[in-house]
């Protein structure tokens, strides 16, 4: 399971404003009694009302759509890319802050440090996905595979199309012996993303040792 991180883009909506018009654009009409303004076909102006923005699911399942649709490898590399960001994003400044701790303490080696924020953060915000995912990892690398295959397990629960916690178990499933699982594993990741290069190769690789195992 790979940790990526990715900055959040920032959109503008431009309004459209109507002016007045102009005094001397005005039509002049009579001034006799019995005179009527002239009838006009012009239609008063609307401002442009902007689209109300998506929400977070709404923009995981665009971007889901997309991948499973693209077929160029780097371009669908890209739209993962957002998809992480779109995970990485837990609504909470704290969270955020713990998350960073985290990854500095893995990067450093320190797993039991960023297993103590990380249990904090599942704990504070048990419907956070990434927070389980990242736990997952840690644990991964310390080869605690059950504790590991726990938090993968809880991060399907709450994000199902998880490829990262997908890649994650299908390597415990690797690295204990169970290979069939391990390409049905690789297999659901497809299904997800099929130009990931990591899951091909895996699959053709576990496909081609279970054939000759007779299995």
């Amino acid at each position: 399971m790979r940790i990526l991180f990715a900055f959040s883009a920032a959109f503008l909506v431009f309004g459209v404003i109507s002016l007045p018009a102009r005094a001397d654009d005005q039509a002049i009409t009579p001034t006799t009694p019995d005179a009527q303004p002239a009838p006009s076909d012009a239609q008063p102006a609307v401002p442009d009302t902007p689209a109300a923005p998506m929400t977070k699911q709404a923009r995981l399942d665009k971007l889901f759509g997309d991948l499973k649709r693209e077929r160029n490898e780097k371009a669908a590399e890209r739209i993962a890319g957002n998809i992480w960001n779109e995970w990485f994003q837990s609504g909470s400044a704290s969270i955020d802050l713990m998350m960073l701790w985290s990854q500095k303490a893995m990067d450093n080696q320190k797993f039991d440090v960023a297993l103590d924020f990380l249990d904090q953060v599942v704990t504070l915000q048990p419907a956070y996905a990434e927070g389980w995912n990242r736990r997952a990892t840690v644990h991964f690398m310390m080869k605690n595979y059950g504790k590991s295959m726990a938090d993968i397990d809880r991060t399907l629960q709450l994000e199902p199309r998880h490829f990262g916690a997908l890649s994650g178990l299908a390597q415990i499933m690797a690295l204990t012996g169970h290979k069939q699982s391990a390409l049905e594993a690789w297999q659901k990741v497809l299904a997800i993303y099929p130009m990931m290069r990591s899951a091909q190769d895996q699959v053709a690789t576990l496909s081609e040792e279970l054939a000759g195992e007779g299995i």
